[in-house]
């Protein structure tokens, strides 16, 4: 699939600089947004329209906010291909509705390990989910977008106002991107238990 048209993204970032513009962009554009937590609450008090998550998995968020987006309905929806008739069968079959846009940036690890915060306390800042979620859609950049940070915004936003879709070449420059920071992202968690007595 080459144009990739938006009609519905997942927003769940820690970076939350921009987001509300970008999102009244999608918004206006008819896109559906989905998000979790902090970046819900925000989206809706700039007065936006948000799915929960958890209306989408039909499952609360657990173990203190540990589980909330690994799900087959959130993960089908990122990695089913699209060019792929028997993918979008079983979607159909199982009643889950695709995603075209994965807007993730992760928790601020490094923010915790400048703090010098006991080993225990600095794990709940070891993202799980959005990871997950960036790996996903990155590898899918056939089918889906995958927004990494805020820095990336504005191209995007370029691109459907001028096309009505993002572009495969721009999917995949993100694809390389987001793999690229998910390994610094692990390099770094990996440095820090390395470092740190249990």
């Amino acid at each position: 699939m080459n144009a990739l048209s938006i009609k519905r993204a997942i927003l769940s970032v820690t970076d939350k600089s921009g987001l509300a513009e970008f999102a009244a962009f999608l918004s206006g554009q008819g896109v559906e947004l989905v998000s979790t937590g902090g970046t819900k609450k925000m989206l809706q008090e700039a007065g936006l329209q948000v799915t929960s998550v958890s209306d989408v998995t039909d499952f609360p968020e657990i173990l203190g906010g540990r589980v909330k987006t690994l799900h087959p309905n959130i993960h089908a929806g990122i990695l089913a291909d699209k060019d792929d008739s028997s993918h979008i069968e079983v979607l159909r079959d199982f009643n889950i509705e695709p995603f075209d846009m994965i807007c993730v940036n992760l928790y601020n690890f490094a923010d915790a390990a400048k703090k010098g915060m006991a080993l225990r306390e600095a794990i709940e800042q070891i993202d799980i989910g959005g990871p997950c979620m960036l790996r996903a859609s990155a590898k899918n950049f056939h089918s889906i977008c995958v927004v990494p940070g805020p820095q990336h915004y504005d191209t995007i936003r370029k691109e459907l106002e001028e096309n009505g879709s993002v572009s495969l070449k721009l999917r995949k420059d993100l694809a390389a991107e987001t793999f690229r920071l998910t390994s610094e992202y692990d390099g770094m968690i990996a440095k820090y238990l390395a470092e740190n007595e249990a």
